[in-house]
């Protein structure tokens, strides 16, 4: 099973301390070692009045603790809005830059970007496969040949198809919600989504989010020997969500999405929220326990 990074914030931020102790993942502290991405959202300088931001993305299908490609994001203090990040450790398709998460798509004049987590079942690509086949897939096809990159685009062709134009944001979260149940329910689903403006977490088993704002501490990296007080770097209006699918330090309290929960985070805070009827937690060993039996790498 892969593992998600994300950060939302109400000031452009820099992800590097978090980014720091992910990467290791990515085949040094954990065997997630089939390449890595990572995608910025950062305020545009071409329509600053309409908050708009433009998108940097970096790929490389080597593993991310040895990647120089992760060398450059972590030396470079790149200041976002929004981040989605990826390691993968692949069980569908070839270790390729194809295959490499996020993916990016356009949706109403927005690029949205998606990294997902888990495994779809075989009903799911079969049908997915027949949609395309039969020409009901129009708006979004697969590049690569994972069932993640299947699954965004399954949603992409359900969101077009049901809206012709941009909906209002209750109407078009509540639709991503219902739609990211019906692909949990198809196989083990866990994702990231952003247009730039705010992000969606969608819990299919294991999803961690902490919110820093003032007063800030120290926090300490799990998988590196590596510290920072966040208050000789932050001001006290700063607000920074980090999601993640393992906590990343180990000093800090983390709040665990339930199963089957969305979030969407815009400027830092819990935007809207669905919870289900009965809200359950699985260990970290009982999600990776969920992956083996569907056949998700870990």
């Amino acid at each position: 099973m892969c593992q998600l990074l994300g950060m939302n914030c109400n000031t452009p931020t820099d992800i590097g301390f978090s980014f720091a102790g992910f990467r290791k993942r990515g085949g040094m502290t954990d065997s997630h070692e089939d390449g890595f991405g990572i995608a910025f959202f950062e305020r545009s300088e071409c329509d600053l009045q309409n908050d708009s931001t433009g998108l940097r993305l970096f790929h490389d299908n080597r593993p991310s603790h040895l990647s120089p490609v992760a060398d450059l994001v972590n030396h470079y203090p790149i200041k976002a809005m929004n981040v989605i990040a990826h390691i993968r450790k692949a069980t569908q398709g070839q270790n390729c830059l194809a295959n490499t998460h996020p993916f990016v798509r356009e949706v109403w004049g927005e690029q949205w970007v998606f990294a997902h987590n888990g495994q779809m079942n075989k009903a799911f690509i079969e049908r997915c496969r027949r949609l395309q086949d039969n020409g009901n897939a129009e708006y979004c096809q697969p590049v690569g040949s994972t069932d993640s990159e299947m699954a965004f685009c399954y949603l992409i062709n359900r969101l077009k198809s049901s809206f012709k134009s941009r909906p209002d944001d209750k109407t078009l979260f509540n639709f991503l919600t219902t739609q990211c149940r019906y692909l949990s329910a198809n196989g083990l689903f866990n994702c990231l989504i952003s247009n730039g403006r705010w992000q969606l977490a969608y819990a299919g088993s294991l999803l961690f989010y902490l919110t820093r704002q003032a007063p800030f501490g120290e926090a300490k990296l799990a998988d590196d020997d590596l510290a920072i007080n966040f208050g000789d770097v932050t001001t006290d209006t700063d607000k920074v969500t980090i999601l993640v699918t393992v906590p990343l330090t180990e000093n800090e309290k983390w709040q665990q999405l339930a199963v089957n929960e969305c979030l969407i985070f815009k400027d830092g805070e819990i935007l809207f929220k669905d919870s289900p009827s009965q809200r359950k937690f699985l260990t970290i060993e009982e999600g990776i326990a969920i992956a083996r039996s569907v056949g998700a790498s870990v």
